[in-house]
């Protein structure tokens, strides 16, 4: 190596060799176990365990928040954050908009997140009830929801619902 540099240091090597390629660099070896190891240590976005394990998560809580993409999605799904998309700010503002509207208008009955998915020029949202006796309050809910929210956001809103009989059926561990 240090032959190599006379060389170039002279003029008498023919071709040009950039100085990276001949420094040496040195790289730290880094084996899976260590990373796995280091993600143990992250407690952002975790619950932490109690010691009777009487807290209760859903499954979208139970995960890890490296595992969204692999084992969990996303709450909002849009395309807008791509490059060269517009209405960036506009779809944030509007998901909100949604959940908060969601939350008070369904109010206790509302079980579970709101998940919302963007298909086209179609807003598609999610969300687990706790149905009453009388499903026609239910059925007012659902249309005074589709057609405010599609009125407000200028396109089409289908709202899908589930119903639970209990809130402990979304239930997926405890901690």
């Amino acid at each position: 190596m240090a032959a190599l540099m006379t060389l170039r240091k002279l003029g008498s090597f023919p071709l040009t060799i950039p100085y990276v390629a001949l420094r040496g660099i040195s790289t730290t070896c880094t084996n899976a176990a260590s990373v796995n190891k280091n993600r143990l240590h992250v407690r952002v976005g975790r619950f932490k365990p109690s010691k009777d394990k009487s807290i209760a998560l859903t499954y979208d809580e139970s995960k890890p928040p490296y595992k969204i993409g692999l084992e969990k999605a996303w709450n909002s799904w849009n395309t807008s954050n791509l490059k060269g998309e517009t209405r960036m700010s506009e779809t944030l503002t509007d998901d909100v908009f949604i959940q908060n509207f969601l939350k008070g208008t369904w109010g206790l009955m509302q079980a579970s997140d709101v998940v919302i998915k963007r298909r086209h020029n179609m807003i598609h949202i999610f969300m687990h009830i706790l149905p009453k006796r009388d499903l026609q309050p239910i059925y007012f809910l659902l249309g005074y929801s589709e057609e405010l929210l599609s009125s407000l956001l200028k396109c089409p809103v289908k709202l899908e619902l589930q119903s639970v009989q209990k809130p402990r059926d979304l239930i997926f561990k405890y901690i």
